[in-house]
């Protein structure tokens, strides 16, 4: 070979080996990230692995599963609450108190 293309090649290594090692680094951090939130990792034949979970970790995704179901019942109830009070604030103020005054004219003996 010739020394001056063996010159020109020798002062590209170390950026070839740093292009090289920054690729790999990258391969292991997004591989630990994936595990680490539960993606699930990629086979040698493209079929998907899914890191493997202990008893502790079921029981945790049941509790949060239920404490999101709890929220999300509330959060439709909150939507139903909300629902009434614009109802309530967009009316007409005639609408409004024609129903309050339909209301005192109850006979005494009935409840509502």
């Amino acid at each position: 070979m010739d020394p001056e293309k063996l010159q020109f090649l020798s002062s590209f290594a170390p950026a070839i080996a740093a292009v090289g090692v920054a690729g790999v680094l990258g391969w292991v951090i997004n591989t630990w990230m994936r595990v680490r939130h539960g993606y699930p990792l990629d086979g040698a034949w493209g079929q998907k692995l899914y890191p493997k979970t202990s008893s502790e970790e079921i029981e945790r995704i049941k509790l949060l599963s239920q404490e999101n179901a709890q929220l999300r019942a509330e959060l439709g109830s909150i939507k139903d609450r909300m629902a009434n009070v614009e109802r309530i604030v967009t009316d007409s103020g005639y609408g409004l108190t024609s129903q309050i005054e339909a209301l005192r004219q109850l006979p005494d003996g009935v409840k509502n």
